[in-house]
């Protein structure tokens, strides 16, 4: 979580244009830069006609938006190794801690080498069809094995490491990062991690048989799940609920730690359990 200062080069801008206010608060940030001549770039992501090419001396990404938004500006950030401040304008924001209106205090504490960056472990999923990878891709929350067709009931083999753990029947399974373990992961029965974890939960969802449960292994544990013979239904991979690839009978998807890791600016006025203390609302009230 140590932020070790350097000096800001070169600011990259990446708004969700889709959100309402991201122009208002584009302008203000702009301003800002441009009074302190701070070289930066603007870009709107979720723009078809947008194409983004970083600047070299970049070194710090402004995202604006939701955690959809930071999904996004992960992949696209992660092999570079840019931290990303990212600011909420969305509705909820489990990783976006940082409200609009309080931007510019995180951005000088960071500039300061006050406020804590946080190393969040992303994974790389690879598909191999024949024994020919087809596809491969980065996640920051979470990487999901599913049907995408009416019948939801797949059946998988799972394995760790190598070792065959069991042959899973259910509507899918989830291999999600500590990040992602407040997202789709929770909803379907997992635990939530301290983000700083090097851990991993492999999460069946709605498994046919009680006893196969969420688990947690380590950040070094490689996943493998083998799609079997005669599935009922077309079966898909997601990542972060942004991607997605089609996958065939007798797929194999590998799942392991990604070599770099998304950095987040923290908010300089709240930890990351009074974060998931106020979204889930464990107040000890009846509605908690």
């Amino acid at each position: 979580m140590l932020n070790r200062v350097k000096p800001l080069k070169r600011i990259v801008i990446l708004a969700n244009k889709h959100k309402a206010e991201a122009k208002s608060v584009v302008n203000e940030i702009h301003a800002y830069l441009l009074e302190r001549q701070i070289p930066h770039d603007i870009h709107y992501i979720f723009a078809d006609e947008e194409t983004i090419t970083l600047h070299e001396e970049t070194n710090l990404a402004i995202c604006l938006g939701g955690d959809g938004t930071v999904l996004s500006c992960a992949r696209l950030l992660h092999a570079y190794g840019i931290p990303m401040l990212a600011v909420n304008l969305g509705t909820f924001g489990f990783i976006t801690e940082v409200c609009k209106d309080e931007w510019k205090e995180a951005f000088e504490s960071y500039e300061a080498g006050v406020a804590p960056v946080s190393r969040r472990l992303m994974v790389r999923i690879s598909v191999l069809r024949d024994g020919e990878k087809i596809f491969m891709a980065h996640g920051l929350n979470e990487m999901t094995v599913a049907a995408s067709g009416i019948s939801k009931m797949v059946t998988l083999d799972l394995f760790i490491n190598g070792t065959h753990a069991g042959k899973i029947r259910s509507d899918g399974i989830i291999v999600s990062t500590p990040t992602g373990s407040t997202a789709y992961s929770l909803a379907a029965g997992g635990p939530i991690l301290d983000v700083d974890l090097d851990a991993l939960i492999v999460n069946p969802i709605c498994p046919f048989t009680l006893s196969n449960r969420p688990l947690v292994i380590t950040g070094e544990d490689v996943v493998t799940i083998r799609v079997r013979e005669d599935q009922n239904t077309q079966i898909s991979v997601t990542i972060d609920g942004q991607v997605l690839f089609l996958l065939q009978e007798g797929d194999v998807v590998v799942v392991e730690k990604a070599r770099s890791k998304a950095l987040l600016v923290a908010s300089p006025k709240r930890n990351y359990y009074e974060v998931i203390r106020d979204k889930l609302n464990w107040s000890g009230g009846m509605h908690a």
